[in-house]
């Protein structure tokens, strides 16, 4: 008798560890879904030249093609200041704020007008 009963409280401790170290359910983890995401347009940038002092600070901008009006910029510097560097870089700005910095771009004139609205009393 006394070993029937030792044996069904090894059977009830078997029981309880099973149901705590893997008689659980796992949950099952969700598929993540990713959004696609619309590509962004890349952003348009212009190349110019800036002239700099030797603290970094920028002397002057010019457009890419105006490379000897910088190359002038930067030996008037030099001559005025001789123990100062002075140095021309390329850089690259966005279109938005190549417009922000004086620059014209001649792509303007490309562009065909807008079409005036139709008024009420107005034709075809």
């Amino acid at each position: 008798m006394e070993l029937r009963r030792q044996h069904e409280i090894a059977e009830q401790y078997e029981a309880v560890d099973k149901r705590s170290a893997g008689g659980r359910k796992t949950a099952t983890k969700r598929k993540t879904t990713s959004r696609k995401r619309a590509d962004k347009a890349p952003v348009r940038k212009l190349l110019m030249w800036a002239v700099y002092n030797g603290s970094l600070k920028e002397e002057g901008r010019y457009t890419y093609a105006e490379r000897e009006k910088a190359e002038e910029k930067l030996e008037a510097l030099r001559a005025k200041a001789t123990k100062k560097l002075y140095f021309l870089q390329p850089i690259k700005v966005p279109l938005g704020d190549a417009a922000a910095a004086g620059v014209v771009l001649d792509d303007e004139d490309d562009v065909p007008p807008p079409k005036a609205a139709k008024g009420e009393g107005e034709e075809e």
